[in-house]
């Protein structure tokens, strides 16, 4: 317990959280914008916080018995969480306020996804991990259905809900699996240990990561659990899908690094394997879907499928190998892939945010057309995100997917190489394609588009980033760098 206060940052988003719910009772319109103040300063507040830890605590401590870790990659992961939570708040306040959905429990159940987000990143016992998950599950279930008046989003919640179910009943059958074959293990460490020692009979040990593979699987928005994934995008309000799809996508990849990486070294091989074929599966499925949609969040989603496939690809040049390049271009590009697409997605969601009014959802790819001449910003900071999601020089997403292909050539994985380059190809048509009708077809909609200042700055600069640290040299290298080192440090490879 002596190392209590490497939880702060938890104890704050609890106490947050609960303030947040405590100021809702009021249920004032004017209490409204100091929940939002509330809700930023304390994102701020824990930010401090987690960053004193990633400046001056590099190496790994843990507390509460071992259960809860403190190490470079949760902490940075923690920080990419909060950004992403933030820039949600800001982008969703007037979609949300024009729906009738602005309220506290908005604000606390994002905050109480986050804390299960930030336990799901520290966790190092797989208890502590499965009630991260079920907390930042629960929550967002719940904010899938804040339009109680909207017949789509109430079944989006539902569809959610069940296949979440599912996927929580894989991890937990897991867990349970591994229990009884470790002789009563459930820390990361004690679990590894077990399995080098060849206690454990191999088959039993496959068995138990397909059920740990398909509950994260979900998570990420991977093959095999991606099935309801699109419906969930296009029906839950685009301020929840923005929560739904950007910070779970980084605790889900520390999370996977946790159990498969940290918990079974020993099986690379096996869940390598596995993940090889997920990836292409991924890759292929969701870069060939994303080309017949209509609907602007639909597409997001099959491509965000895809992308997680690229993520996992990063997995597959950690094998131990003579040629160090080949374990930090893998692991720590798939790290670093992960934080840019989160980033990304705070900006396509932004745009779509930012041209819905009231009574107007801007998610029909027929709704950019002549974009351009409506509001040629808008349309500019459009075409940096197709160009960085299509992975198109000098954007990040192009170091990104670069990182991830440089490793598997160097880990002796070249077809796969290969065929992410392929897929890269195909997914470019579809990006490309919504550049066309911003700037080469006739406006469908004549009015012009417009939305808060604040929202004007903080999608500019999201946007802006993009091409910033994927065109100055010294930006986007130090939070390669960054990501690399986190990842290396907590594995103990430095």
């Amino acid at each position: 317990m002596s190392n209590i206060f490497i939880a702060y940052p938890e104890m704050l988003m609890a106490v947050l959280a609960t303030a947040v719910l405590l100021l809702e009772l009021c249920r004032k319109d004017a209490q409204r914008s100091l929940i939002h103040a509330v809700s930023l300063l304390g994102l701020a507040a824990a930010g401090v916080l987690t960053a004193n830890l990633l400046h001056n605590y590099v190496e790994t401590i843990q507390t509460f018995n071992e259960m809860f870790v403190s190490d470079p990659m949760a902490n940075l992961a923690k920080m990419f969480a909060y950004i992403c939570v933030a820039v949600a708040f800001v982008y969703g306040q007037r979609y949300a306020s024009d729906r009738h959905f602005l309220h506290g429990e908005y604000y606390s159940l994002s905050l109480f996804a986050l804390l299960g987000q930030m336990l799901m990143i520290s966790s190092h016992n797989l208890i502590v991990m499965y009630m991260g998950l079920e907390l930042q599950a629960l929550s967002l279930y719940a904010m899938a259905a804040l339009r109680r008046d909207h017949v789509r989003s109430i079944e989006a919640a539902m569809k959610y809900f069940v296949l979440g179910a599912v996927a929580s009943g894989f991890l937990l059958f897991g867990i349970s699996i591994i229990y009884g074959a470790t002789g009563g293990a459930l820390d990361i460490q004690q679990i590894s240990g077990t399995i080098a020692s060849g206690k454990v009979a191999p088959q039993m040990l496959v068995f138990c990561f397909v059920f740990f593979f398909g509950g994260v699987a979900f998570k990420l928005g991977v093959v095999l659990f991606h099935m309801l994934l699109p419906y969930v995008y296009q029906g839950t309000p685009t301020a929840v899908t923005l929560m739904i799809s950007a910070a779970p996508k980084i605790a889900a990849f520390v999370m996977v690094v946790r159990i498969f990486v940290e918990g079974m070294p020993t099986l690379v091989v096996d869940w390598s394997s596995m993940f090889a074929s997920m990836a292409v599966v991924s890759l292929a499925l969701g870069n060939l879907s994303a080309i017949r949609q209509k609907n602007l969040k639909r597409m997001l989603a099959y491509s965000g499928i895809s992308h997680m496939g690229f993520v996992l690809l990063g997995f597959l040049a950690t094998r131990p190998s003579s040629d160090e390049f080949a374990w930090v271009s893998g692991m720590g590009a798939g790290f670093y892939y992960v934080i840019i697409y989160a980033i990304t997605t705070l900006a396509s969601f932004g745009v779509i945010l930012a041209m819905s009014a009231q009574g107007f959802e801007a998610d029909q790819l027929d709704d950019l057309k002549g974009l351009n001449q409506r509001n040629p910003w808008l349309a500019f900071l459009i075409l940096i995100i197709m160009f960085s999601l299509a992975g198109i020089p000098p954007m990040v997403g192009f170091l990104a997917k670069f990182m991830i292909i440089s490793g598997l050539v160097a880990a002796g994985n070249l077809p796969l190489a290969v065929i992410a380059v392929l897929f890269s190809l195909i997914g470019a048509f579809y990006y490309l394609r919504v550049v066309k009708l911003m700037y080469f077809d006739k406006p469908e909609i004549s009015t012009k588009v417009s939305f808060s200042l604040t929202h004007n700055w903080v999608l500019s600069v999201n946007v802006l980033s993009l091409l910033a640290l994927g065109f100055v040299p010294f930006l986007s290298p130090g939070l390669l760098n960054m990501a690399m080192n986190a990842v290396l440090k907590s594995l103990g490879q430095l």
